[in-house]
């Protein structure tokens, strides 16, 4: 029985060393298998058929899905690129023929000390993942690599699987636009990593950085956990993020305007009527309402998830009460204290201006009539203390110089709306309300709030008060909405989407459905109206109780529930019990409209803290990341091989 090997390099070239023929090879046709599309195409692993002897040209056959390389370039077996191939799993144990083998081991072996016995090169793939355990000698003096060393601290437990590692291009191989952060992790003593993240925590603890849990017996009030290393994104992929954006808030608010009043894309049965009435967001209170300027949706928080290729996708739009801008203002003034040389270096973009930019857009919307039209009285309505991002209230409103307010603080008097104050009653005229609709006035919808305005709805629809977003918004972002997106937007722009939708089954479709309820295990099934992660079976993660579970909650209203291929989230570097290890994230990133668009670049990152986790919502043990958007003139550097990251263990 010949022995086991695996010769593989990064180009094509054949090449020869005391009349011996050497190339990265497999034995067997059969066993090359696809290559993932997470694999970078340098990795070119090819092969020789079975038959090859010594001496004689055999059969080339590229691995699938791989261009040809320069047949210049050597192979090399001791580039770190062969041990990514390896633990990609892009091919299995080669028997090899034994003319080739005896003459590969021969150039194949370890220069020892003598009295040492000389190894031959071998690799044994194990049973799973990417704890492979690789020796790699060096076949040619000629050609110069550096042998793969073990990792180094802080990345001695750093894993990779299929899903898109944000910060490596593969083991050992850091980004271009990560270089500079990677040096500095692999320089800092570990000791001085943890002071710094503990320096982190107390910042937040000191401002009062909290969230709420509904229902943890433990306590609502939560510290947010946030990650001490930064997401980076190139100058060049936020313009796509920009340009997607822009589109899509621009197509979803002539959405919302026009099903409260022509309803032309209803009439022309582009998106079902049932679906926009049966929405439990629809507000036929909003049917006919002059909304200030047009304007529907003036902040909007857009999910989105780098999808294994590396593009962007668009996971969910969030228009009613979107939330997390203060984590990520919060984020960023930390990160600043915590590598100042290394944010002023990397020359990354301001978000410094978000809250004047929020106001100059609430200001806005100040309707026609308005008394101060140079600066419009506006506040901030919040439910108040018990809500579970009550911080991000007071921050944005302290940030932008305006009134906090509760129900309680205002009034309505002849359809105009005043706020309470020691000098007597002063009117407003634009609110930005973080009160949902059901609850925003008690005498139009729920009759038992106490968060909201008596007579507020009736003075909106005087046009006397402007309220940012507007009621009934939530039924642009209904999560079964979502899948006609793409369309609203072809519809009112005549354009394609510049970002993606996720595939979403619409249950309320038999051949979906009954798709669905034999794929339960596979699938993300979510509730429509939920968020937060409430309401969502991640099918792989799940058990048979709760896959029954859900699929009696789907037979029973099949409207409310959606379901979604389970996407493997990009990965991220993140500092965790004096290490870095990675965890899948995404981002959501906040646009002002007022009839153009303004985005900061920037974005919360959130960041699924627990190993293996999908669920990045706080409200289920995620937590979050500053995100440096790096400025166009910023040059990068050349990517080169550096040691420090190791393959996962399963």
């Amino acid at each position: 029985m010949p022995n086991s090997a695996i010769y593989c390099g990064q180009g094509k070239g054949t090449y020869k060393q005391n009349g011996c023929l050497y190339r990265g090879f497999e034995a067997e046709a059969s066993d090359i298998t696809k290559v993932p599309e997470t694999v970078p195409k340098s990795y070119v692993v090819w092969a020789l058929d079975p038959g090859q002897r010594s001496g004689t040209r055999g059969v080339e056959k590229p691995v699938t899905g791989y261009p040809e390389a320069d047949r210049s370039v050597p192979g090399n077996l001791c580039r770190p690129a062969a041990t990514a191939a390896l633990d990609h799993g892009i091919y299995k144990q080669i028997q090899l023929d034994r003319g080739v083998r005896d003459r590969l081991d021969s150039v194949g072996q370890r220069s020892s000390a003598p009295g040492r016995r000389r190894e031959s090169l071998k690799v044994r793939p194990p049973a799973r993942g990417f704890g492979r355990e690789a020796r790699f000698g060096n076949p040619m003096n000629t050609m110069p690599a550096p042998v793969p060393t073990f990792p180094k601290a802080p990345f001695l437990n750093y894993e990779f699987d299929l899903a898109y590692d944000e910060m490596f291009e593969g083991p050992g191989l850091p980004r271009p636009h990560y270089q500079a952060l990677y040096r500095t992790l692999l320089q800092l003593p570990p000791q001085e990593l943890r002071e710094s993240q503990q320096a982190a925590d107390l910042s937040f603890l000191h401002q009062g950085i909290t969230f709420t849990v509904y229902g943890n017996k433990e306590g609502t009030e939560k510290i947010f956990p946030n990650d001490l290393l930064p997401r980076i994104i190139p100058a060049q992929e936020w313009r796509k993020i920009e340009l997607g954006l822009t589109q899509r808030i621009t197509a979803l608010n002539l959405f919302l305007k026009d099903i409260y009043n022509e309803g032309h894309i209803l009439a022309d049965g582009v998106v079902p009527r049932a679906l926009v009435y049966s929405c439990r967001h629809f507000r036929r209170e909003m049917r006919g309402l002059n909304v200030s300027r047009g304007i529907y949706v003036s902040i909007c928080g857009t999910d989105l998830i780098r999808m294994p290729d590396g593009g962007f996708a668009v996971l969910e739009d969030n228009l009613r009460v979107p939330s997390g801008v203060s984590y990520m203002l919060a984020n960023r003034k930390v990160l600043k204290r915590v590598f100042p040389s290394l944010f002023r270096d990397y020359g990354v973009s301001p978000i410094d201006h978000y809250a004047q930019s929020l106001l100059a857009t609430l200001r806005s919307l100040a309707p026609p009539n308005c008394v101060a039209r140079n600066e419009p009285c506006t506040v901030l309505l919040t439910p108040g203390v018990f809500n579970s991002a009550y911080f991000e209230h007071t921050f944005l409103a302290q940030q932008m110089g305006i009134e906090l307010v509760e129900g309680r603080d205002l009034l309505v008097h002849d359809n105009i709306v005043y706020m309470r104050t020691t000098a007597g009653l002063r009117r407003v005229d634009v609110i930005y309300r973080r009160v949902d609709d059901d609850f925003v006035d008690p005498l139009c919808f729920r009759p038992d709030s106490s968060l909201g305005v008596p007579g507020l709805f009736n003075a909106y629809r005087a046009g006397n008060i402007a309220l940012s977003n507007a009621i009934g918004t939530g039924v642009a972002d209904d999560k079964a909405m979502y899948a006609y997106v793409p369309t609203i937007i072809r519809y009112y722009l005549d354009q394609d989407p510049i970002l993606p939708n996720i595939k979403t089954y619409l249950l309320t479709d038999p051949a979906e459905r009954s798709y669905v309820l034999e794929h339960l295990h596979e699938l993300v099934v979510k509730a429509v109206g939920e968020s937060g992660g409430y309401g969502m079976l991640i099918g792989p993660h799940s058990s048979r109780e709760q896959q029954e579970e859900f699929r009696q909650r789907i037979l029973a209203g099949p409207r409310d529930y959606i379901a979604q291929p389970t996407i493997a989230l990009s990965r991220a570097a993140c500092f965790l019990n004096g290490e870095v290890a990675s965890r899948h994230i995404d981002l959501r990133p906040y646009i002002l409209y007022n009839g153009s668009v303004t985005l900061v670049p920037g974005g919360l990152t959130r960041v699924a803290l627990r190993r293996g986790s999908l669920v990045v919502n706080s409200s289920q043990g995620g937590g979050s990341k500053d995100t440096w958007v790096l400025r166009e003139e910023k040059a990068q550097e050349p990517p080169k091989a550096v040691p420090g990251a190791r393959p996962a263990k399963e």
